[in-house]
């Protein structure tokens, strides 16, 4: 079976910055996979290569079983790697939803107009449909009555409810959540970490960047510790949370838990 998710050999730089080092990872379909570690492991940056929003500089990233990015082509008995146009990889990120630390919310679009935007303007859907999808999706994270609220009268926490109907009204086929409760006041975080629960019930492949321990260990399927952007170590939650091997893993939960 072809996996979600499959990460060969990516390494980023940044000038000199060596961020990503080697990671490879899979992910399969509708598994919860959570990436730990400390600030500046290279986790975020992990993600932002996955939904093309940063270009790889060595190795490969597959989207069920699809090169992401680039495309190979055979030459002269050996294979090549070309980038896509950028139309290309917009239409590779449509299958690929995203959640920002940071709401990124349009300030001047009420709840409704910000979840039926993307697919009426990239996705073409007409705008009764899109407005009908919207309706269900603000519903289904628990905000059917604030459809007509601006970002300014929401709450952090029904902002970033509404940032992940958003994300799913392109109905993608792979979630990405970056650190989405730590802009949050800590009464907020729940509400959201609700809605993703949800989500993972649903079936829907995800992948999250969280500080939140518990999260982590009620809902993922696979976590991911990562430190100077390598994976160093990978597993059952309960057992790298509880029972962590490696030496840098064992420090970092020692200070969390």
């Amino acid at each position: 079976m072809t996996s979600m998710i499959e990460i060969r050999g990516v390494h980023k730089f940044f000038s000199d910055l060596h961020v990503l080092k080697g990671v490879d990872m899979k992910v399969e379909k509708g598994e919860v996979c959570v990436l730990l570690g400390p600030s500046g492991s290279g986790k975020s940056t992990l993600l932002r290569c996955i939904n093309g929003l940063e270009r790889i500089s060595a190795g490969r990233v597959y989207l069920d079983g699809e090169l992401l990015g680039m495309r190979e082509v055979e030459k002269r008995g050996k294979t090549e790697l070309h980038d896509l146009t950028d139309k290309q990889v917009a239409a590779q990120r449509a299958r690929i939803g995203m959640v920002f630390q940071r709401f990124n919310l349009f300030p001047h679009m009420t709840a409704l107009e910000n979840v039926m935007e993307a697919p009426v303007q990239v996705a073409k859907v007409p705008k009764e449909q899109a407005k009908a999808k919207a309706l269900e999706l603000l519903e289904r994270v628990g905000l059917a009555d604030r459809t007509d609220h601006y970002p300014a009268q929401l709450s952090g926490g029904q902002q970033q409810r509404v940032a992940i109907a958003r994300a799913l009204a392109m109905e993608p086929e792979l979630m990405l959540f970056d650190e989405p409760t730590s802009a949050l006041d800590p009464e907020l975080v729940g509400e959201v970490l609700e809605v993703m629960k949800d989500l993972a019930k649903a079936g829907m492949t995800m992948i999250v960047v969280t500080h939140e321990i518990g999260f982590a260990r009620e809902v993922a399927d696979h976590l991911v510790f990562m430190d100077d952007g390598k994976i160093v170590e990978e597993g059952a939650p309960r057992d790298v949370i509880d029972n962590p091997k490696h030496e840098r893993a064992q420090d970092f939960f020692g200070k969390v838990l």
